[in-house]
């Protein structure tokens, strides 16, 4: 199992870059930035790419209501020819409330969305050209240049259409506060049998958790709790965490000593996990040392589960 990292912006996009600098010298496989109100994350690929020369670079993930896929489809070609291979493209429907509240946008229908869209979107990434007619999309168009080469694309999916859609239509999976039970029972399954349907080969299923390494397992569920409470309010997150038996995400963070962590990294790659994005919150009243503690060892375990 790989071992990457979910970066914070909360400096902008030359912090996320030295970070990702950082992460690549310490052996870490993978950087992932998200899109969730802060830097727009394909920009801060191209960014950290300009300043790595090895580490896998993704989003994770970028909604589409705010793109348009022949949009989405031009922006990941350039930044996969910027990154030299690097780059693998994350997206997801994002939630209700966001789309209809903050972009002013129709919550209609999303999985029937999310189908047409990664229709459209992979047909102009992996040929250059689409002609598709759906119920939401018509479009008939062309995107390239010279040195253009197709990007990985893997799709946020929690519920078991859309695991299956990211099973028939992409590379794998990208998942957020989703536990290991839920993991094993529904997750992977789910996304392998839809690809083995489909002729694919076997999708990555990249497992986004909060993570601290501490010796206060107790204080450490307790800021996880105050950090992350908005998942549980939201519907499609609430599911996976009811699936799990948990009453919030603080339950499903990977939390202990340098041992306890190990092994339940250990536990998530012995499940079919291929890779860890860890999202580091500092626990106690020094923040930096214990969000280094935990880079520290996070970054020991990559060369081990890798």
């Amino acid at each position: 199992m790989k071992i990457g990292l979910m970066l914070s912006d909360a400096r902008g996009v030359h912090d996320l870059a030295a970070q990702a600098k950082q992460a690549e010298h310490d052996g870490f496989a993978s950087c992932w930035f998200n899109n969730a109100g802060g830097a727009d994350a394909m920009t801060s690929v191209v960014v950290a790419a300009a300043a790595t020369a090895r580490i896998e670079l993704g989003t994770g993930v970028v909604p589409i209501y705010t793109r348009h896929p022949v949009a989405m489809a031009q922006q990941a070609l350039a930044v996969q020819s910027a990154a030299g291979g690097r780059f693998t493209l994350g997206i997801g429907l994002s939630h209700q409330p966001a789309v209809v509240n903050r972009y002013g946008l129709t919550w209609e229908q999303p999985f029937r969305y999310m189908r047409e869209y990664l229709e459209v979107l992979q047909n102009l990434i992996d040929t250059g050209r689409t002609g598709f007619s759906g119920e939401v999309f018509n479009v008939h168009s062309e995107v390239g240049f010279k040195g253009m080469a197709p990007c990985p694309l893997v799709l946020a999916a929690l519920g078991p259409s859309m695991l299956a859609l990211a099973g028939e239509r992409s590379a794998g999976t990208m998942t957020w506060v989703t536990g290991p039970k839920t993991l094993a029972s529904l997750t992977i399954p789910k996304i392998t049998q839809a690809a083995a349907r489909a002729s694919r080969p076997a999708p990555r299923i990249i497992a986004g958790l909060p993570v601290a390494v501490t010796d206060d397992a107790a204080g450490a569920r307790e800021t996880a709790a105050r950090l992350f409470e908005r998942y549980g309010q939201l519907p499609s997150y609430r599911a996976m965490l009811d699936r799990e038996g948990v009453a919030t995400a603080a339950d499903v963070a990977v939390v202990g000593d340098e041992d306890g962590v190990a092994a339940q990294l250990q536990h998530l790659k012995e499940i079919g996990v291929t890779d860890f994005a860890g999202t580091i919150f500092p626990v106690g009243p020094d923040a930096r040392a214990s969000s280094e503690r935990t880079w520290a060892s996070l970054a020991k375990l990559a060369g081990k589960l890798g």
